[in-house]
């Protein structure tokens, strides 16, 4: 098999590169993790507490139990995050805020329309018939 003139063996390449190649690789990891939604969400399967600060804990039951679903702003002023998107339709029924800030909850999917204010530093222990589809939260 011919070899192209100008290739050369791997063996051979300098191994100055991988220092950088290293660093725009973390880069880019850390700029898809806090992309698109700008957001922090994280689900776990803890109930009655919500134990982080400038956050708003979501639960799937009344009175703070069942799945917690928790979300915080990675920028300023806020952002709006889809519960569809995270598979949260219809599933929160109580909610801890632990920001200073309010948080808003919507009914629909983008975070317009009426919301269901959650104010700063606050529980809401049963949201009756509400079902949010999506919220806003403080930066």
């Amino acid at each position: 098999m011919r070899k192209h003139p100008k290739a050369t063996d791997a063996t051979s390449l300098p191994r100055k590169r991988t220092p950088a190649v290293l660093l725009a690789l973390t880069a880019t990891a850390l700029l898809a993790t806090a992309s698109p939604a700008a957001a922090s969400t994280s689900d776990t399967t803890s109930t009655g507490d919500c134990p982080f600060t400038e956050t708003l804990c979501l639960f799937e039951g009344p009175g703070f139990t069942g799945e917690r679903f928790t979300v915080s702003s990675l920028v300023e002023p806020g952002t709006c995050v889809s519960l569809v998107d995270h598979g949260w339709a219809g599933r929160v029924n109580s909610a801890i805020n632990t920001h200073t800030s309010s948080a808003a909850l919507f009914a629909n999917d983008d975070c317009v329309g009426g919301p269901y204010q959650v104010p700063g530093s606050s529980s809401i222990t049963d949201l009756g018939g509400f079902e949010p589809l999506s919220l806003w939260v403080a930066g």
